[in-house]
């Protein structure tokens, strides 16, 4: 079996399907991306040597033990139907391994707390302090 796309040198996945994230969870990865870095690399310390590599068109789910073999992938992310930011945003799952699947939730899960408290460090003094800033 080849798993790679004659074409483009690329995997093949093992499986594709429509798929939709929460609003809190997308916007957290696109919050993230802004003001933490883009790409970005996040490991899953509750998916012992899973990493998300993150940037505003794709999410790689990569097994850092095994030269970073790819088990899933978002892609496609269709944000032109949101009405407004708490819909939730449809996209591509691709698995790329027999098993993908049994994580496919809880990964997102733990890279949005992951992400959640990263952005807590990084926010201004300012905003964790309850101060704001008037604009005349």
């Amino acid at each position: 079996m080849n798993i790679y796309d004659n074409d483009s040198n690329e995997l093949s996945p093992l499986r594709t399907m429509p798929k939709t994230i929460d609003a809190v969870h997308f916007n957290r990865v696109r919050l993230a991306l802004r003001r933490i870095s883009n790409p970005l690399q996040i490991p899953l310390p509750k998916h012992r040597g899973l990493l998300m590599l993150l940037d505003n068109k794709e999410w790689l789910c990569v097994d850092s033990f095994h030269a970073d073999r790819l088990i899933l992938a978002w892609r496609s992310f269709d944000t032109s139907h949101r009405q407004g930011i708490h819909e939730p945003i449809s996209c591509k799952l691709s698995f790329y391994h027999m098993h993908a699947g049994l994580i496919m939730g809880s990964a997102i899960e733990h890279l949005s707390q992951t992400l959640a408290q990263q952005l807590e460090e990084v926010r201004p003094h300012s905003i964790k302090e309850g101060k704001t800033s008037s604009i005349a």
